[in-house]
């Protein structure tokens, strides 16, 4: 069995290149590398002044994440004060501040919380929580 020390540098690394591939999305269009999403995975995305979340299926994320980066294209999404805590070998959560930033001036601020699930042998987002913080 693996330690979980070692899970979470395996996980870490993992997650630096999900961001790498996001500014690869950002730039080329692609959003193909960053579809890491379980088959059963929903975000919950409240925004400003919306007491309940919006809930939107995988096909919907997706559909939403293509139609961003066709309008962002060219933009830099940075992931600032990023937390990653692992529930146990298979769970891991990741916190942090998701800011795009697009000819020097921030478009979006959101508060992001990604729920990841080891599934055979390979991370997917199950879920994952939004929020508007702009």
């Amino acid at each position: 069995m693996i330690n979980v020390e070692k899970r979470l540098d395996e996980f870490t690394e993992m997650h630096n290149g999900f961001i790498r591939d996001w500014n690869i999305a950002m730039n080329s269009g692609d959003t193909s590398s960053v579809e890491r999403m379980a088959e059963d995975y929903y975000v919950a995305f409240f925004n400003s002044g919306n007491e309940k979340p919006i809930f939107f299926t995988r096909q919907e994320a997706i559909q939403g994440m293509e139609q961003s980066v066709r309008h962002f294209t060219g933009a830099k999404k940075k992931f600032e004060n990023r937390v990653i805590r692992l529930r146990d070998n298979e769970n891991a959560v990741v916190f942090y501040e998701q800011i795009v930033v697009k000819d020097e001036n921030v478009v979006a601020r959101l508060f992001t919380i990604e729920n990841w699930k080891l599934i055979n042998e390979k991370w997917m987002v199950i879920r994952e929580i939004e929020e508007s913080i702009q």
